[in-house]
């Protein structure tokens, strides 16, 4: 699965987005990293490493709702034509 483990300090969430098998605690270890997600920055500050994301989608993960729609709303940015 692919969802947000909660980092930072108290009232100062950062979030990671991860891989993790379902029924891992939230925080617990991970697969592996495939983003980051600041809310309290204005406007909201997302990285996303798409190309892991779509092998691991690929693979069978599935997305948690939230980052389902971080990813709407950040979609890959085709790479320029040379």
């Amino acid at each position: 699965m692919i969802r947000l483990a909660r980092f930072g300090a108290k009232k100062k969430p950062f979030y990671r987005v991860i891989v993790i098998e379902k029924e891992k605690a939230r925080n617990g270890r991970n697969i592996e990293v495939v983003g980051h997600y600041n809310p309290l920055t204005t406007p909201a500050k997302v990285h996303l490493v798409h190309e892991r994301i779509a092998y691991w989608t690929k693979s069978g993960a599935q997305l948690s709702d939230t980052v389902a729609r971080l990813l709407e709303k950040n979609p890959a940015t085709p790479a320029p034509a040379v």
